[in-house]
């Protein structure tokens, strides 16, 4: 199992505080939204960014060109904390699958566009599919029974700037349509308040693109993170949900008054 799609799955199964006067049983401290820092490795940085990625839960690389080989993400995961990573397909490259599945890759994010692989049927390595926030609701839907484990909706941030409730609007209707954890892309100054409402509507995860050149950005993030409140009872799905009630709610008494009439 993926580790990045083993703790996603995680936030949906937080154990609530015990009530009442008995003793507080010991919990286990669960992020409230995972951090994952996407790094350009193209060409691979001489150096690994150690400090611009402290407080990430996983690393995301990716690459303006197919050559990212297992000596080069190697190369740059050495030194490195044990955190999971994972790299970006969108070009239709078995051997740039493979040669990331070889250096341990924990999971990866397939472009829309992209052929099937032989990552598809690997269970060992969590699968993220890019979706489009402006895609019909049926395909929206039709991703709850596709073999993936996480959405990552790529065109939901305007930028570096603030959150707005067209973007609040579009996130919470995604979360009444889908199932699976979704991650979205967000500015390092994304601020707590705005980390609050994410919370609430339900995103899983935030990518952040990391500025190698910076420190300590993503450890701002995490301390913010950490200050938001416990996470409610996911309400993913609900539309399927209302769509199936509505339907056992139809009125069955119909024909029996017919027939009453009719004597």
């Amino acid at each position: 199992m993926s580790r990045l799609i083993d703790e996603l799955k995680k936030l949906a199964q937080v154990t609530p505080q015990p009530m009442g006067f008995r003793a507080a049983r010991k919990v286990e401290v669960t992020p409230k939204i995972l951090i994952i820092a996407s790094l350009d490795i193209s060409p691979p940085a001489a150096d690994a960014p150690v400090d611009s990625i402290d407080g990430a839960d996983a690393l995301l690389f990716h690459s303006d060109k197919s050559n990212i080989t297992a000596k080069a993400i190697q190369k740059i995961i050495e030194p490195l904390p044990n955190i999971p990573w994972g790299v970006y397909l969108e070009d239709n490259d078995d051997k740039q699958a493979a040669a990331s599945i070889e250096a341990g890759c924990d999971f990866v994010v397939f472009s829309p566009a992209s052929q099937l692989s032989t990552v598809t049927h690997n269970e060992k390595v969590g699968k993220v599919l890019q979706v489009e926030s402006s895609m019909d609701d049926g395909l929206l839907r039709a991703v709850n029974d596709l073999p993936v484990d996480a959405l990552l909706v790529a065109d939901i941030s305007e930028e570096s700037g603030p959150l707005v409730w067209h973007q609040l609007m579009i996130l919470q209707h995604l979360g009444n349509l889908i199932s699976k954890p979704l991650i979205i892309p967000v500015p390092a100054s994304i601020t707590e308040v705005e980390l609050k409402v994410l919370g609430e509507i339900g995103i899983d995860g935030v990518m952040v693109e990391v500025d190698t050149t910076k420190t300590g950005e993503l450890k701002e993030l995490r301390e913010a993170i950490s200050k938001l409140p416990p996470r409610s009872a996911r309400k993913r799905g609900r539309v399927d949900v209302l769509l199936s009630r509505a339907v056992s709610e139809t009125p069955a008494t119909a024909p029996d008054e017919e027939e009453e009439e009719d004597e």
